[in-house]
């Protein structure tokens, strides 16, 4: 069973930056394409970024094109969601996702079978 465990979420002012982190449990780290997605009150579960199993395929979401960044490190089995220039609609519950079918997941959450409890991001203005 794969768990996922995000965390670098906080509380910051418009205009910020953030990092955060997801920790994939599993062995085979690099044969899942990763993503990650947000969820605020009362709105639908929202794609942010997703990454291919080599790094080599990354999209993102129109909402942080140019200002959020995906990677990751299949030594540390880790994938990170760097984020700039934070604005207050970026509040949401940040998710992170695995794919372990599909050589690039996309945008798709069906695609991805596994996913972390989540981690807060509050940006105020």
């Amino acid at each position: 069973q794969v768990q996922l465990v995000e965390s670098g979420g906080g509380l910051v002012q418009a205009g910020a930056s953030l990092r955060l982190s997801c920790v994939h449990s599993g062995r085979t780290f690099s044969s899942y394409a990763m993503g990650w997605f947000r969820q605020a009150p009362g709105l639908e579960r929202e794609f942010v970024a997703a990454i291919s199993r080599s790094g080599g395929s990354i999209e993102y979401g129109n909402s942080v094109k140019g200002r959020f960044i995906i990677s990751r490190d299949n030594n540390r089995n880790t994938v990170y969601l760097q984020m700039n220039s934070l604005k207050p609609e970026d509040t949401a519950v940040y998710y992170c996702a695995a794919d372990p079918s599909r050589y690039y997941g996309g945008s798709v959450p069906a695609h991805y079978d596994y996913w972390g409890r989540g981690t807060q991001v509050t940006v105020s203005s």
